[in-house]
């Protein structure tokens, strides 16, 4: 009963948030502390898995989908009507739909929480969210795409590690569901990540699926980044990612090769970027255009903005907008080889 009368009094405490002017959270400046760490507690089979839709809306038949597939890993599921509403190219409103992330966090009942899809919207309610609340409450947050705004902002401004990996509309994947429960469920010390096999021959055909190294090397430290153009929008804003000593991690979706060098390009004018210590590439599906004379590829995009900066890099790693889509949780230690084109987890990420 006294998680419940907390719940409660949480979510009266969200009420009269909501009376205050935005401006105390949406003018804050960005803080370079680095806050203790916060892992949530790992995943079990029964747990209930609270869906948001942060970004835009969730088709009907996409829901009950994922609800399915959720109920047969053998979980159980939760959701608001929030979730189904469309305000727009929204789930729903903005101060709704950070009420909804805000009130997963609180409720007791909820052991973990899936965006159950990306699509533009996180940024707007950054600053609606309640961070203490969050702080205060920890448990796993996944997704990735657009969710790549809410799961860095949450870690740096609470210390809780969030997770980018599937969405509730991609979760239907051997792959991803595999690497989920091994970091989520059956945490290691050590845990090195697997490249996907491609099993579909349109994948060994497609230039944007190839793995090449940009520059050999290796490289330790804690993950951070996720879809590229929301990395770059969150550039000058108090939610920018500190980049300095990190692996960064990087992909996007249907971005025409100038696009992607443009906020490549950004990124490289942003003094902590220069001091990463590795760049990772997923997937960047359907980035990549053919070569002619008023065009580059994508490879030749990647090559000329990255492998200047002499850092340990390499494209083609089993994430991103793909099928299949491997776990990765911000803010914990990684191991990078760039030569080998692999991955390795070096830090349970979760209690």
């Amino acid at each position: 009963m006294s998680k419940r009368r907390n719940f409660l009094k949480s979510v009266t405490a969200l009420g009269a948030v909501s009376l205050l002017p935005q401006t105390s959270w949406a003018s804050e400046t960005r803080s370079t502390t680095v806050l203790p760490k916060i892992k949530p507690k790992k995943l079990k089979i029964g747990d209930t898995i609270g869906l948001v839709a942060p970004g835009f809306a969730v088709k009907p038949e996409k829901l009950y989908l994922t609800l399915e597939v959720l109920e047969k890993m053998g979980f159980k599921t939760f959701y608001t009507e929030r979730i189904k509403g469309n305000h727009g190219y929204f789930s729903d409103t903005d101060e709704e739909r950070a009420n909804d992330v805000n009130e997963m966090f609180a409720n007791p009942d909820v052991d973990a929480i899936l965006c159950a899809r990306g699509g533009y919207g996180c940024t707007r309610i950054l600053d609606m969210l309640d961070y203490d609340l969050i702080r205060n409450n920890p448990k796993i947050l996944i997704g990735f795409s657009d969710i790549t705004a809410l799961i860095n902002t949450i870690y740096n401004k609470t210390g809780l590690v969030c997770f980018h990996g599937p969405v509730g509309t991609t979760i239907d994947d051997e792959y991803s569901q595999n690497y989920m429960k091994k970091v989520l469920m059956e945490p290691q010390e050590v845990l090195p990540i697997k490249n996907a096999i491609l099993k579909d021959p349109k994948q060994y055909r497609n230039s944007e699926y190839y793995r090449y190294t940009i520059t050999n090397g290796t490289a330790e430290g804690d993950l951070v980044g996720g879809s590229l153009s929301l990395v770059a929008a969150m550039i000058g804003t108090p939610y920018e990612i500190d980049f300095t000593d990190k692996l960064v991690f990087l992909e996007d979706v249907e971005e025409a090769p100038y696009r992607m060098d443009r906020m490549l390009t950004q990124l490289t004018q942003v003094d902590s970027f220069l001091k990463a210590k590795g760049i990772v590439f997923g997937v960047c599906n359907g980035c990549d255009r053919k070569r002619t004379t008023d065009n580059f590829t994508l490879r030749e995009v990647i090559m000329d903005r990255i492998a200047p900066l002499g850092i340990p890099a390499a494209y083609g790693l089993s994430f991103g907008h793909v099928p299949q889509n491997f776990t990765l949780p911000i803010g914990t230690k990684a191991y990078f080889n760039a030569s080998k084109k692999q991955i390795r987890l070096e830090e349970i990420a979760v209690s």
